[in-house]
C-alpha cells in the first residue's frame, strides 16, 4: 500500500502491510492528512475554512488517543511486545496533538485586513507531524497483528498437542474423550485462520491456506473414522497404514498454515511455483513488447532461451498419453512455426541496427505482431487440450463405477476383484494427476495455479488411501467401522472430483474473459434508475466475521450453481427456452456466491437483495414455461412435474418477499442476507432436478413421435443421464461430507473453505 500524503515526500514507515484490516484501518487517517496536507500551497484562508480545518484537526487527535489507549492495553496484556508498542504509541499520541497543535486557530497568525488569516507558517512541521502519525499507527496496527498470528500459532500448538495424543490413544473410551476436545481445537482453529485467510492481501497466500484449510477440513473425518478403524482391527497392517497417512497430512496442513501466516520457508526455501506455460507466455511476449521501447535492453539469445523453456514444457501434453492425436499434432505445428517466427524476428532485428534501412522498422513490427500471434494460437491450442481432457475424464468418471466396486469386492472380501480394481483406481488416480498437471499450465493466474497443485496432491495422497481401507475391509468383511471407513475415503475422492470440475469451470471462465461475473449476465440497477425504494434503504456491506459465517452456504451455492451449468450444457438446443432461463438463473446465484466471498459486482446488502428479487422475478418465468412444457405430458407424469413446479413458486414468493422485507439494524441485515441466500439455494436444488427431467422427457417423446415426425413443440436433445438419488439429496452438492460427520459428532463445526 502506498500513501503519500506529503507531496514528494512518500510516506515510509519500513514496514509492509500484508493484510486489508491494517489497509482499511489507516485509509480514512490517509484522507484526512491529504486533506490537510494539501491546504498548504493556498496559505490564506476564510476564518470559516479555517474552523473547518481546525474541525479536521482535532478529529485526527480525538480518533488517534482513543486509537492509543487500545494499543497500550494490547501492550500491558503481550509483555512480549510492550517495549514496541508502548513506544509506537508514544510517537502517535505526540504527532496527533502536534497536529491539533498547528491546526489550532487560536495559534494562527492574526488575519490582514482583508479578514484571512495565515494557516500553517509551518509546514515543515506538519509535514514532519503527518509521517510521524502515518509510521506509528502502521506500527501499533502491525504489531497487533503479530498477536493475531501468534493465536494462530498457539491454536495450532494446542490442535497439534491433541493430534498426538489421538495418535497413541489404545482404547475407545480415551479415543472419544480426547477426539472430543480434537474438535473443540479445531473450531477455533478454523474460526482464526478463516478469518486471516479473508484478511490477507496476497491472493497467492489466500489460495495456499484455502488448500491447507480444505486438507484439515477433509482429514478431520479420515482422522475419525480411520482411527477407530485401526483401534477395532489393531493388528491390520493396512488400517495402521490407512490411519498414519491421515495423521501425516494433517501435520504437514497445520505447518503449511503456519508458514503462510509466519512467511517462514523450512530451509530458508522461497514461495516458488513450479513454471507454467501460461507465465512463460506472458513473460516471453512482454518481452517482445519490451523491442518496441529499446531495442538494445535484450539479446537474442535471451528470447530464443525463454521460447525454449517454454516449448520444453509443452512436451507435457505431446508426450502425455491422454492428449488427442489432432491436438498433439496441432502443438507440435504451433511450436516449429513458434520457432520460425523468431528467427524471422531476430532477422528483422539484425536489419534495425543499420540506420540506412528505412523500412526496418516496419518489418520489426510485423515480425512482432505475428510472433506474439503465434503464441496466443499456441495457448489457445494448449487450452483447448486440457480443457477437453479434463472435461471428458470428469464425465467419464461421474458414475464412480470404479469406487462402487471396491465397495462391493471389499465387502464380499474377494482379494482377487479388490486387485483388479485396486489396479484401474491407480490407472484413474495417474490420469487424474496428469490433467492436473496439464491444468496448471494453463490456469490463467497464480492462485488458480496453486488449487490446480493442491488438486493433483490431493488425488495423489487419497487414491493409496482408499486402497489401504479397500485392503482392510476385505480382511474384515462384517466390519461396520472398515466399512463406514472406506465410504468416507470414497466420498473424500468424489469431493475432489466436484472440486476439480469447478476448477476446470474457473479456468475456462478466465481464459474466455468472464472471470468474477459469470458468463454476461448483469442484474445490478443502472446508475440513475434505481427504484424509489431502493434510495431509502442504506446499503451496507458485511463484516469479515457475518463473511465467515456466511462462507459455508456460500460454497453450497456454488456447487448448486456448477451442477446446474453442468445439466443445462447437456441440452443440444442451448437457445431452448427453459434451457436459457436455468443458464441465466445459474448466473444470478452466482453473483450471489460471489457476495459471500466479498468479492464480484454485489457490493452491498442492498445489491444483494435487489439481485434476489431479479431472480425470483426469473423463477417465475421460469415456471410460466414449464407450465406450458407440462401440457405436453401424460398425467402421470405431470403429476410428478406439477409436485416440483409447484415447489419452485412457492419458494420464488418466499425469497420475494423476503427481498422486499424492510429490516434495520446490523443483526437483522445479516438474517436477511442469510435467508436471501438460503432461499437462493433452495431454488436452485428444484432447477437442478427439473433441468434434466425436462431434457429426459423431450427425449423420450421425440423417440416416441420419430416414426411420424417430432412435434415442433419438442427439441431435439442429447442422451441424459438418469438423476441419482444422492444428487437430489444434496450429497454431492456439498464437498466437505459433513452430513456423514454430523452424524458421528454432532457438536463438531468443521473448517469451512472460503
Amino acid at each position: 500500500m502506498a500513501l503519500s500524503p506529503c507531496g514528494s515526500n512518500s510516506f515510509d514507515s519500513g514496514l509492509e502491510i500484508k493484510t486489508r484490516s491494517v489497509e482499511q484501518t489507516l485509509i480514512p487517517l490517509v484522507s484526512q492528512i491529504t486533506t490537510l496536507i494539501n491546504h498548504k500551497d493556498k496559505p490564506r484562508k476564510s476564518e470559516k475554512t479555517l474552523r473547518a480545518i481546525q474541525r479536521v484537526g482535532q478529529a485526527v487527535n480525538m480518533a488517534v488517543g482513543r486509537f492509543v489507549t487500545v494499543g497500550e492495553a494490547i501492550a500491558i496484556e503481550n509483555q512480549e511486545l510492550k517495549e514496541e508498542m508502548s513506544f509506537a504509541c508514544y510517537e502517535a499520541r505526540r504527532a496527533g496533538d502536534t497536529i491539533a497543535h498547528l491546526t489550532d486557530v487560536v495559534t494562527l497568525e492574526p488575519p490582514e485586513t482583508d479578514g484571512r488569516a495565515t494557516i500553517f507558517s509551518d509546514k515543515a512541521g506538519m509535514v514532519k507531524a503527518a509521517r510521524m502519525l502515518l509510521s506509528s499507527v502502521t506500527k501499533v496496527l502491525v504489531l497487533a497483528d503479530r498477536i493475531v498470528i501468534k493465536q494462530i500459532i498457539a491454536s495450532r500448538n494446542k490442535v497439534l498437542t491433541t493430534l498426538e495424543q489421538l495418535e497413541k490413544v489404545s482404547s475407545f473410551q480415551e479415543f472419544v474423550q480426547i477426539f472430543s476436545q480434537f474438535g473443540n481445537e479445531m473450531v477455533e482453529f478454523a474460526h482464526l485462520t478463516g478469518d486471516r485467510q479473508n484478511d490477507l492481501k496476497d491472493e497467492k497466500k489466500k489460495a495456499r491456506m484455502a488448500a491447507a484449510r480444505a486438507v484439515l477440513e477433509k482429514c478431520t473425518m479420515m482422522l475419525l473414522t480411520a482411527s477407530k478403524t485401526c483401534l477395532r482391527h489393531p493388528d491390520c497392517d493396512s488400517a495402521r497404514i490407512n490411519k498414519d497417512g491421515v495423521f501425516q497430512r494433517m501435520r504437514l496442513a497445520l505447518e503449511q498454515v503456519i508458514e503462510i501466516v509466519t512467511e517462514a520457508r523450512p530451509n530458508g526455501e522461497g514461495d516458488i511455483l513450479p513454471v507454467s506455460i501460461y507465465m512463460g507466455i506472458r513473460e516471453y511476449k512482454n518481452q517482445l513488447e519490451g523491442l518496441r521501447e529499446g531495442l538494445c535492453l535484450l539479446s537474442k539469445e535471451s528470447l530464443t532461451a525463454l521460447l525454449e523453456v517454454i516449448l520444453e514444457h509443452t512436451e507435457d501434453f505431446t508426450d502425455s498419453a491422454y492428449t488427442s492425436h489432432e491436438h498433439r499434432e496441432r502443438i507440435l505445428g504451433l511450436s516449429r512455426q513458434a520457432r520460425l517466427e523468431l528467427e524471422q524476428l531476430n532477422a528483422a532485428w539484425m536489419q534495425t541496427q543499420n540506420p540506412k534501412a528505412a523500412e526496418a522498422t516496419e518489418e520489426m513490427e510485423l515480425a512482432i505482431l505475428k510472433t506474439c500471434q503465434c503464441m496466443n494460437e499456441l495457448k489457445k491450442e494448449l487450452h483447448n487440450a486440457a480443457a477437453e481432457l479434463a472435461a471428458d475424464l470428469l464425465k467419464y468418471h461421474a458414475d464412480h463405477i470404479v469406487l462402487k466396486a471396491l465397495k462391493v469386492s471389499g465387502g464380499e472380501g474377494s482379494l482377487e476383484a479388490l486387485a483388479k480394481y485396486t489396479c484401474e483406481l491407480s490407472e484413474q488416480k495417474e490420469q487424474l494427476v496428469e490433467t492436473c498437471r496439464l491444468l496448471r499450465h494453463i490456469s490463467g493466474t497464480e492462485p488458480l495455479e496453486i488449487t490446480c497443485i493442491h488438486a493433483e496432491d490431493t488425488f495423489q495422497v487419497i487414491g493409496p488411501q482408499i486402497i489401504s481401507a479397500a485392503q482392510t475391509l476385505a480382511l474384515h468383511p462384517s466390519s461396520k467401522i472398515a466399512k463406514e471407513n472406506l465410504d468416507v475415503f470414497c466420498e473424500a475422492w468424489e469431493s475432489q472430483l466436484n472440486d476439480m470440475s469447478i476448477l476446470l469451470r474457473e479456468i475456462i471462465d478466465l481464459f474466455e474473459g468472464r472471470r468474477g461475473e459469470k458468463r454476461t449476465y448483469l442484474s445490478l440497477p443502472r446508475p440513475g434508475k434505481l427504484s424509489a425504494n431502493l434510495k431509502t434503504i442504506k446499503p451496507v456491506k458485511l463484516d469479515s466475521e457475518e463473511q465467515t459465517a456466511i462462507a459455508k452456504v456460500g460454497l453450497e451455492l456454488r456447487l448448486l450453481t456448477s451442477d446446474l451449468d453442468s445439466e443445462s450444457e447437456k441440452w443440444e438446443d442451448q437457445e431452448h427456452e427453459i434451457a436459457r432461463q436455468g443458464q441465466g438463473m445459474s448466473s444470478m446465484a452466482y453473483s450471489m456466491y460471489l457476495f459471500t466471498r466479498g468479492e464480484g459486482l454485489l457490493k452491498t446488502t442492498q445489491d444483494l437483495f435487489h439481485q434476489a428479487e431479479v431472480f425470483a422475478e426469473e423463477g417465475f418465468k421460469l415456471f410460466s414455461s414449464l407450465q406450458a412444457f407440462s401440457t405436453q405430458l401424460g398425467d402421470d407424469e405431470k403429476a410428478i412435474f406439477a409436485a416440483e413446479t409447484d415447489k419452485l413458486v412457492a419458494l420464488c414468493q418466499q425469497l420475494q418477499i423476503t427481498a422486499r422485507m424492510p429490516v434495520q439494524g446490523k443483526n437483522s441485515t445479516f438474517l436477511k442476507v442469510d435467508s436471501s441466500i438460503q432461499n437462493t439455494k433452495s431454488i436452485l436444488t428444484v432447477v437442478v432436478y427439473i433441468l434434466p427431467l425436462c431434457n429426459k422427457l423431450i427425449k423420450k417423446y421425440k423417440c416416441e413421435q420419430s416414426s411420424l415426425g417430432s412435434p415442433q413443440s419438442w427439441r431435439e436433445t442429447p442422451l441424459q443421464t438418469p438423476v441419482h438419488e444422492d444428487g437430489l439429496s444434496g450429497k454431492n452438492g456439498n464437498g466437505f461430507g459433513v452430513k456423514s460427520l454430523e452424524h458421528h459428532m454432532a457438536n463438531l463445526t468443521f473448517l469451512e473453505s472460503k
